[in-house]
């Protein structure tokens, strides 16, 4: 009799309640704690090609300011004075040329200053200051 007990038991089904269960557990678990990435995207609109466009440049009005402070545009000395109206000729003629100072390290900044005043005074909204090292 207990032979045949134990063939009954042995032959019995598994059950695999317990085990699933447990698998239920984890996969509550795992979606619980895992953190989803959001990813934050800018949608852009890419042209197929770019358009051609032709670039020309402007010529640039060229103040110079030498290491002794004197100002020189176009191979020529000019007088302080004389800055705004040398810029507003030279902006005339091409609207669209930025101004830029070309100012050797030794001069003072009163006279870069005061070259920039200028050409803001001229209408000129660009503005550029290229600092110079060697003798010009």
């Amino acid at each position: 009799m207990r032979k045949q007990a134990a063939l009954a038991e042995d032959s019995g089904d598994i059950d695999l309640t317990p085990m699933l269960d447990v698998v239920f557990i984890m996969l509550i678990f795992f979606i619980v704690t895992a953190s989803f990435v959001k990813e934050s995207v800018i949608d852009t609109d890419i042209p197929d090609q770019p358009p051609v466009t032709e670039i020309t440049e402007t010529p640039s009005i060229i103040v110079e300011v030498r290491a002794n402070n004197e100002i020189w545009m176009e191979q020529r000395r000019v007088d302080i004075r004389a800055v705004r109206a040398n810029i507003e000729r030279m902006h005339a003629e091409n609207a669209d040329s930025p101004v830029v100072i070309q100012a050797h390290v030794k001069s003072t900044a009163k006279m870069y200053v005061a070259v920039a005043d200028a050409a803001r005074e001229a209408k000129v909204n660009s503005v550029a200051l290229m600092p110079v090292s060697d003798s010009i």
